[in-house]
């Protein structure tokens, strides 16, 4: 299959979880079609590594890249998006993950709205989450700061569909293999939201647990990093000039007689403290502002983390 020839492809990142990707594969045929070509990304499993024939199986053609190490499922998901614009540059790609809980069957919903010129990439909202009471606050509580800290909401994960042109944006982009989902709202592409049901998992058991949640959530705030930086350092001037406030108070109410014996002095001392204190933060915060603009470089070659590409027909090459 030539390259020019591939409309549509699913780029995956798969961990120990064959027999749930094999599942993927088959509903992928039968929901979607098997026009489809498949770019998963074996992230460095050991005990269960992902065969190309799991992908000629379900009848569809594809490449499994296999991994030197496990980089995270961020990192490989922008090896599969670096593959794609590389050599599938006329595909729509769809990212997903291959545990079932993202549809075969919304697919086509989730590409409609690509063929609006207004709209670069499309991302999935989930309608429903079955989840622990405790996440369910946490991620309350993270969207809200988010909020704060970046200006910015975020309500998806890593379902979306990307026209060709957003492709090739993306896979520019460093920020790509830190969070997804924050490169996709930092590159100003044009985004629409679909919302969809979340599906039960094909087998065996999550590999992300509550602590790798908190900081896969976290890496989201590495992508606004300056955006970050710029609030808490207006945070700490506005601290600053109320301390400079209060200490004038304190100065004029000792002056006038009006502060007990003690008081000005301690308060003057603990707001000269804080003042002390948020300057120094405010000083960082600037310098780390332009430390993080100064790393703006371009990303890393993603072949430097690919051991091999076994296509689905046994060579070791893909889109020819």
């Amino acid at each position: 299959m030539r390259a020019a020839e591939i409309s549509k492809a699913i780029i995956t990142p798969v961990y120990e979880d064959a027999e749930a990707a094999s599942r993927l594969f088959w509903e992928l045929s039968v929901s979607v079609g098997s026009d489809l070509y498949i770019v998963a990304v074996d992230d460095g499993s050991l005990n269960e590594p992902l065969s190309p024939c799991s992908i000629t199986a379900a009848g569809l053609r594809g490449v499994v890249i296999r991994l030197k190490r496990n980089v995270g499922h961020q990192q490989a998901i922008a090896v599969g998006i670096d593959y794609a614009a590389a050599h599938l540059p006329s595909a729509t790609c769809i990212v997903m993950d291959c545990d079932g809980e993202d549809l075969p069957s919304t697919i086509p919903d989730i590409l409609g709205p690509l063929r609006s010129e207004m709209v670069d990439v499309v991302v999935a909202q989930r309608k429903n989450r079955v989840e622990t009471r405790k996440f369910k606050v946490f991620y309350a509580v993270y969207k809200l700061l988010f909020k704060l800290m970046t200006g910015r909401a975020i309500s998806f994960g890593n379902f979306m569909a990307l026209k060709p042109a957003a492709v090739k944006r993306l896979s520019a982009m460093h920020e790509l293999g830190i969070h997804v989902a924050g490169c996709v709202l930092i590159s100003r592409l044009r985004v629409g939201f679909r919302p969809t049901d979340r599906g039960p998992r094909y087998a065996g058991r999550s590999k992300m647990n509550f602590s790798g949640l908190v900081l896969h959530g976290f890496r989201a705030f590495m992508v606004f990093a300056e955006h970050v930086l710029v609030r808490v350092g207006i945070a700490c001037a506005g601290v600053a000039a109320l301390s400079i406030l209060g200490i004038l108070s304190s100065v004029a109410l000792k002056f006038m007689g009006m502060a007990t014996p003690g008081w000005a002095s301690t308060v003057f001392g603990l707001l000269l403290l804080v003042l002390s204190q948020t300057g120094i933060i405010t000083l960082m915060t600037l310098m780390l502002t332009g430390i993080s603009k100064a790393n703006n470089v371009l990303k890393n070659n993603y072949l430097e983390l690919i051991e091999e590409i076994a296509g689905s027909e046994g060579h070791a090459a893909a889109a020819e």
